[in-house]
């Protein structure tokens, strides 16, 4: 049951095509879960955008602030049971519809 040496290159050469064809599948998933990564980095991004921005439309006083007076005035507010009270009815109601 001797393979002829045509037999074999014919073979080898299909083995190489498969090879080839799985390289080329791995990249686009790696390219497929590069740009999902890339999207959700982008819809954070968007997203704490939007946030800041409303939080100096209500407060504009906070424009001139450091990032780390900011950070402590904001630890500070949420830290307030009544801010707490607050925010969770908040989500209580965005979960409950």
């Amino acid at each position: 049951m001797k393979k002829s040496r045509e037999e074999l290159e014919k073979e080898c050469a299909e083995a190489a095509t498969k090879a080839e064809q799985y390289q080329h599948q791995v990249q686009r998933l790696e390219n497929r879960y590069h740009d999902y990564q890339e999207s959700k980095r982008k819809k954070r991004n968007h997203r704490l955008i939007i946030r800041g921005a409303d939080v100096e439309s209500v407060a504009p006083e906070v424009r001139g602030m450091s990032q780390a007076a900011f950070r402590t005035l904001v630890e500070q507010i949420f830290s307030l049971p009544e801010v707490a009270a607050l925010v969770s009815r908040a989500t209580d109601q965005q979960e409950g519809g």
